[in-house]
């Protein structure tokens, strides 16, 4: 399994740079916490999901959830292992890092995106559970414990 180490992977089968230049500035619009540039990259009627909860549908429900991370979240990064596109969807593996104060917690994740016309349609996440669940408990106890030399 890729490293964070080594750095996004573009292209493949089908690449279509622009779609994928579309996830890339819309992660990392996350990343710096712009909400308001990641809501410009998202189409009126975009769906949201991470899997299996249910998905926020249109643009409204979606800014909402992104202004609770931006308003929560002292820091976000999406770390990119690969990213490739068929047309006009990008599906991305990357480690997503989340940090609240002193709470930090990096877990992996799935994505699929769908860009049509240079915004964003579809963005469907999946992780695993057992990985989320030991990154927050991992997170919890570096909240609490100094960190030793």
């Amino acid at each position: 399994m890729a490293t964070p180490e080594d750095g996004p992977r573009t292209g493949g089968v089908g690449s279509t740079s622009s779609e994928i230049a579309v996830v890339e500035e819309f992660l990392a619009a996350l990343g710096r916490l712009d909400v308001d540039r990641a809501v410009e990259l998202l189409a009126p009627d975009v769906v949201y999901q991470n899997v299996p909860f249910p998905p926020a549908r249109g643009l409204r429900a979606v800014e909402q959830q992104l202004r609770g991370l931006g308003r929560y979240a002292s820091g976000f990064e999406a770390i990119n292992h690969h990213i490739a596109s068929n047309g006009p969807v990008v599906l991305t593996e990357r480690t997503d890092v989340i940090t609240v104060g002193r709470w930090r917690s990096a877990f992996w994740v799935c994505g699929t995106f769908e860009v049509r016309d240079g915004r964003i349609t579809l963005w469907r996440d999946r992780f695993d559970f057992a990985d989320l669940t030991w990154a927050m408990l991992r997170g919890a106890f570096g909240a609490v414990l100094p960190r030793s030399r």
